[in-house]
């Protein structure tokens, strides 16, 4: 859910960038929510003072919010040829593809962006075109690093441009905004290739069918599974919508001519078991995504048997680990081999350890770091690295916060900001009543009552029930209908007569609170209540 802001001017006339615009998924604690989305209330009061939208690349938690928050902004939105791709796919779903001005740059482009000299540069990622963003303005220059890493063996495009970055760090860096994301981790990654090579190991040694699962947007690990199973001798079935949105976005920006015949998952039962290799979305337990319902053995046209062998080429996203492990013993369960991260070197890190962000620094020679992109735990140890390298100044800035960079950089306060849901088809504040009422339902369901109250006030025939997501018995055997019919003639009896401070609840609260207390006295938990009084 990335997105960040540069200013240059004075407070009361001050001109605005935004950097990336990215969404996360909504999570077991956020019931019937699929889209998190970031509050851009303050950039979408900035009005014609914000001047763009510049994409580092195509990646869901740096570009997806787009589609759903460009209306609030109404501005250019710059990127390149690949992001653009899989951006037009995004803004036509959500028809506005027409009213937004998508400004294509090339790789290594620069430009200009209201007062801002823009430039990107090439960096390394699990993705097309991943770009550094050097932003420069009279006060002084910036480095937004991006997601990005040093890959000496990247299956896409080039290298990270190091001379670019160095000639960049005599210009003089002033500041460097610095993914943070592996900054615990010692050392430097693995390349692509090295991953590649391990899985056409694993695709040559295996004698049954194989599944792929991995990132739909990893290109090049696409490629790398496509050339195994052809150095196998074996026919890739690809399965999942967002896998053949991104192959046909990397078409259209130039990448993946060479890559071998790719037939649907129609054809998977048609093939012999080893002379297959399926690659599958649904890496992160995504319950829709293809993995997941083949492991449920409910998908239309795959099925895996014992025997076969299914590989997660990812690395599980912080909060999917009960899906992506439900959906690993639901595969064993029926036999099927599953090899992870931790058996073999099947997926590598698009973030720097702690050796590459050493690297950047020496290019660089930050005067100061701002440590972006990772939870609070690696933003703190990103700015103590960064210090005991030698950076003379770092500083972590928490989501929210307004810093000055350039003169004498402090912080100057806080804009609004937080999150907001896509319930359906509608935004809403994250705090709405309607996620707080459906947490409360999945932890203690629903109990509706409806009375017929003639007009002295008394109960005519019985009161109907409906209970959804309650025992039906408490732990003594006693019906949970009863003990609810019992407290609602309990809270009719106990209206209270007269003027005092009670008598001017509602039957309708009477009751609830009555069934309430009587339902927790046999369960333990106060349900929702909802009570209708029809009046003769």
């Amino acid at each position: 859910m990335n997105v960040y802001l540069y200013g240059y001017g004075p407070e009361d006339d001050r001109d605005w960038i935004m950097v990336d615009l990215g969404v996360k998924f909504g999570e077991d604690h956020e019931p019937g929510i699929d889209v998190v989305l970031p509050d851009i209330s303050f950039a979408a009061g900035l009005g014609n003072r914000l001047k763009g939208i510049v994409l580092t690349h195509g990646h869901e938690d740096h570009f997806g919010a787009v589609g759903y928050l460009w209306p609030d902004l109404k501005v250019p939105v710059y990127t390149t040829p690949f992001t653009a791709s899989l951006l037009r796919a995004k803004l036509h779903e959500r028809r506005i593809l027409e009213h937004v001005d998508l400004k294509v740059v090339p790789l290594s482009g620069r430009f200009t962006v209201g007062p801002f000299d823009v430039e990107l540069v090439t960096v390394n990622h699990s993705i097309p075109e991943p770009n550094a963003v050097v932003i420069r303005t009279p006060l002084g220059l910036i480095v937004h690093s991006g997601d990005w890493k040093i890959d000496d063996a990247p299956m896409f495009g080039a290298r990270i441009d190091e001379a670019r970055f160095r000639e960049i760090g005599e210009e003089g860096c002033d500041v460097l905004i610095c993914d943070s994301t592996n900054a615990l981790r010692e050392g430097i990654s693995p390349t692509e290739q090295e991953v590649s090579e391990s899985l056409t190991r694993l695709i040559m040694a295996a004698e049954r069918r194989v599944a792929v699962t991995t990132f739909a947007s990893h290109v090049g690990r696409l490629e790398t599974v496509a050339k195994a199973a052809e150095a196998a001798g074996r026919q890739l079935v690809v399965a999942g919508r967002a896998m053949h949105t991104t192959i046909t976005a990397a078409r259209e920006a130039g990448y993946l001519k060479d890559l071998p015949k790719v037939v649907n998952d129609e054809s998977f039962g048609y093939l012999p078991p080893e002379r297959v290799v399926c690659l599958c979305t649904g890496s992160q337990g995504e319950p829709r995504a293809a993995m997941a319902r083949i492991a449920e053995d409910i998908h239309p046209t795959i099925s895996l048997e014992a025997g076969d062998l299914v590989i997660f080429s990812s690395k599980t996203i912080p909060g999917n680990e009960k899906a992506v492990i439900s959906i690993e013993n639901n595969l064993a369960a029926r036999g099927v081999q599953v090899i992870t991260g931790e058996e073999a070197l099947v997926h590598v890190t698009g973030h720097p350890r702690r050796g590459e962000l050493d690297i950047m620094y020496s290019w660089l020679k930050p005067k100061m770091v701002i440590p972006m992109h990772g939870e609070m735990r690696h933003l703190l140890e990103h700015k103590l690295f960064a210090l005991s390298r030698g950076v003379p100044q770092a500083e972590v800035v928490e989501n929210g916060q307004m810093m000055r960079l350039a003169p004498e950089p402090r912080l100057l306060g806080r804009v609004q900001s937080g999150r907001i849901h896509l319930d359906g088809t509608i935004l809403v504040p994250a705090d709405a009543n309607s996620l707080k009422a459906r947490r409360k339902l999945s932890f203690a369901g629903v109990i509706m009552i409806s009375l017929l109250l003639n007009e002295k006030g008394k109960l005519v025939g019985e009161a109907k029930i409906a209970m959804e997501g309650v025992p039906v018995v408490d732990q003594d055997g006693e019906a949970m209908e009863d003990i609810v019919l019992d407290a609602i003639d309990d809270g009719l009896d106990a209206r209270p007569r007269g003027r005092g401070k009670q008598a001017n609840s509602s039957i309708e609260q009477i009751v609830s609170q009555s069934v309430r207390r009587a339902v927790n006295a046999s369960w333990g938990k106060k349900p929702i209540c909802q009570v209708v009084v029809h009046r003769m």
